[in-house]
């Protein structure tokens, strides 16, 4: 039987980059939350929270055939945070004290400008990608060595400092060390046994990254603009994923009825805008895949790691389900694609009985059997 309790795995991203780089612009774009956008600085130091679908074919093919009253995407949180400046960690510009709204991201989704307009004057007075990128790269690490020198004083300053607290002593000096030399935290060498004790911490330079560039039409229709090559390069060295993508023109393909929608990106020569790209990027990214539930009522992915067993999943729609686990029956996306049924799969054996140690893959379609 379908289980139709609500269950949500919560997956976030944070938007961080200079201001006037086009990150609100692009937190709309991918969440649909209308949060206000300006050509100026503001000084405002809020924080923009909303939830966004990611796209999946797959899940609107499924849709459409079974024409359910519900039909739910996976979904990732985006929160967009005030532009960074240089010098942030010392107080310049709004600060950087609201980064603490996206410490706890999964991943941060860095936006870097590379269109030019007199309109909307860069911070720094130029159009320069790879620059920008060192110089959040590097408030993010002032930001992390404030923390854990704050950390340090604190277990000095204890009455007491036990031998877990002077293992994670040893620890925050060492990465310490390794900041003062501009080494991020995810170049720092760690023991598992040092790992451990971070397990309750969380650091910007420890997180995934994608660098997410906002281009003008022009750029964007040559496939070029300043500092691209410099930027791929960055990208490649460090395995970060790179997208490219205009803000302000999707943003005005995103007000157009669906059928113009397609003609416009058919005319550009994408099978996709750039913002769909990024909420999927951001799935693949943190080694995540989806599982489907099918009926008339709902059509649904679930959210879990790759590698997940059938009963781990389970439990991924309700607790229930997980501990009452007989069996999962299976049927692949690509075989439904191709029957559009069922009853068809069960009679060419294409849906089948696994057990629990079954390790679910990406797109499979699943009824578990359970009893409770």
């Amino acid at each position: 039987m379908h289980c139709r309790l609500e269950c949500f795995c919560l997956l976030s991203a944070g938007l961080i980059g200079l201001p006037m780089v086009g990150k609100t612009t692009i937190f709309n774009l991918v969440t649909n939350a209308g949060a206000q956008t300006s050509k100026f600085l503001s000084g405002k130091a809020d924080t923009n929270v909303s939830m966004a679908g990611v796209p999946d074919r797959r899940i609107d093919f499924l849709s459409a055939l079974y024409k359910p009253r519900k039909t739910i995407y996976a979904q990732v949180k985006f929160s967009d945070v005030p532009g960074l400046v240089r010098g942030a960690s010392q107080g310049k510009g709004v600060g950087n004290a609201f980064l603490d709204g996206i410490r706890q991201a999964d991943l941060l989704v860095h936006v870097v400008r590379a269109f030019d307009n007199p309109d909307v004057l860069h911070v720094e007075g130029s159009i320069n990608p790879l620059r920008d990128v060192e110089t959040i790269d590097l408030e993010l690490l002032l930001a992390d060595m404030d923390f854990v020198e704050k950390r340090i004083q604190r277990i000095e300053g204890g009455k007491k400092v036990t031998r877990e607290n002077a293992s994670e002593l040893a620890l925050m000096k060492k990465i310490l060390a390794g900041l003062e030399n501009e080494i991020p935290l995810r170049g720092i060498e760690l023991s598992g046994e040092e790992k451990d004790l971070l397990v309750n911490y969380s650091f910007f330079t420890d997180k995934p990254v994608i660098l997410v560039v906002n281009t003008d039409e022009e750029q964007f229709r040559a496939g070029d603009y300043p500092g691209k090559k410099e930027l791929a390069g960055l990208a490649a060295r460090r395995g970060i994923g790179l997208i490219e993508l205009c803000g302000l023109m999707e943003m005005e393909i995103s007000q157009l009825p669906p059928e113009d929608r397609d003609m416009f990106t058919a005319d550009l020569g994408i099978d996709s805008l750039g913002s769909e790209r990024l909420a999927q990027a951001v799935y693949d990214s943190l080694g995540l895949i989806s599982f489907f539930t099918v009926g008339e009522d709902e059509v649904r992915a679930w959210t879990i790691d790759r590698g997940t067993d059938a009963r781990k999943a389970a439990g991924k729609i309700h607790s229930d389900i997980e501990r009452g686990f007989i069996r999962a029956e299976v049927a692949g996306y690509r075989d439904m694609a191709e029957l559009k049924s069922m009853a068809r799969l069960k009679e060419k054996g294409l849906a089948r009985l696994e057990g629990k140690e079954y390790v679910v893959q990406d797109g499979d379609i699943i009824n578990f059997r359970f009893n409770v």
